[in-house]
């Protein structure tokens, strides 16, 4: 973790209107970055990785925070308010440009299966309500995908 996504993340925090709201979108945004890192064919070194992770948490926010109990607030219904704030998507687009809002969704399914693994609990819930809500609309069957070019027909 570089000095440029601390800045970024505290840029975003720094868009919420009190102190449960900064530190909402301060969970968030630390917790989308460190699942955006999964996203790569490289070994990681979780140990490494998540040491950087907890030296920034702890001297940002605190003690009894870690990037565990991040992710633990973000497959959680909590997490739903903030990623439907057009406030917080706003920010995070302005600050983010790296991590794609669009792939948020994607993020919040990818953490909400691996707690879903450990735990053994069943994922559905609000998150999980929010995430379906943001797929796409299947595309008309027969016809062409939405957004898609028709195609000529073949004879």
């Amino acid at each position: 973790m570089d000095s440029a996504i601390k800045e970024k993340i505290l840029a975003v925090a720094s868009s919420g209107r009190n102190a449960a709201e900064w530190t909402a979108y301060f969970r968030v945004t630390l917790g989308l970055y460190y699942l955006a890192g999964l996203m790569t064919s490289e070994t990681i070194d979780f140990k490494k990785v998540d040491r950087a992770f907890n030296q920034f948490i702890y001297h940002t926010i605190g003690k009894g925070h870690t990037i565990t109990s991040v992710l633990q607030f973000m497959s959680g219904a909590k997490v739903v308010p903030v990623v439907s704030s057009s406030r917080f998507i706003a920010a995070f687009s302005a600050h983010c440009p790296d991590v794609p809002s669009d792939t948020i969704p994607f993020l919040l399914q990818l953490n909400l299966g691996v707690a879903k693994n450990i735990s053994g609990i069943d994922a559905g819930g609000p998150l999980l309500d929010w995430i379906e809500a943001q797929a796409p609309p299947p595309a008309a069957e027969g016809g062409p995908a939405a957004g898609a070019p028709a195609m000529p027909e073949v004879l």
